[in-house]
């Protein structure tokens, strides 16, 4: 049976090469994650092939097209950590804030940020967010409502979702948006870029 490392290694070729130092950060990750699901439901997601695919994969692939340059992004409804925590890992950087309105999630989120110097950990809800970060990232989560914190919080944005999704978030207005592009990993899966040009202005309720 393949290992955590051995595997995302294999699905990960021909994307991206991983130091021995950013495989361990993963693998820790990765334990902690199994171990905590035990007791949290922080995925539904429990065959090792697919929590390599869908969760590390695509969250690499994301990673791989952000700017070469220190950036601030907010990941928005992080739930286990994806794709926030794996990009933290990989761009030293870069500021990751995960946002996650669950407490439990959050707790879990707060244990994994202890391996990094890079992750805040936001335990609101996603409209309560005040601060302005240069990407808004997010996976898994409906679309809608990551939109809707986007505008006013971030410049770019960039989001891992289905097929069927992508053809309905490319008509979003005030946003330019990237041509899809598919993951090498199947399910019909894709990544979609955008630039927000068209500022909402968003009341907050709180600062944070």
């Amino acid at each position: 049976m393949n290992s955590f490392r051995s595997l995302l290694l294999e699905r990960l070729r021909g994307v991206r090469d991983l130091s021995d130092s950013e495989l361990s950060v993963l693998e820790r990750h990765y334990l902690l994650m199994r171990r905590w699901n035990e007791r949290v439901s922080l995925t539904s997601i429990t065959r090792l092939e697919d929590v390599v695919e869908r969760h590390y994969c695509e969250s690499v692939f994301l990673c791989n097209a952000l700017p070469v340059e220190p950036l601030t992004l907010v990941d928005v409804g992080s739930g286990a950590g994806f794709p926030g925590f794996p990009i933290a890992a990989l761009r030293s950087d870069c500021h990751v804030t995960l946002v996650e309105s669950n407490g439990k999630k959050a707790v879990f989120l707060r244990e994994c940020a202890r391996a990094l110097g890079n992750i805040s950990v936001l335990e609101v809800r996603a409209e309560r967010i005040v601060s302005q970060f240069d990407w808004l990232v997010s996976r898994a989560v409906q679309w809608r409502s990551v939109m809707g914190v986007a505008f006013g919080r971030a410049a770019r944005v960039g989001l891992l979702v289905g097929e069927d999704a992508a053809a309905e978030i490319v008509h979003v207005p005030g946003v330019k948006w990237s041509v899809p592009v598919g993951l090498p990993w199947g399910r019909r899966r894709v990544l979609i870029l955008g630039s927000v040009f068209h500022v909402e202005h968003i009341s907050p309720r709180g600062r944070m």
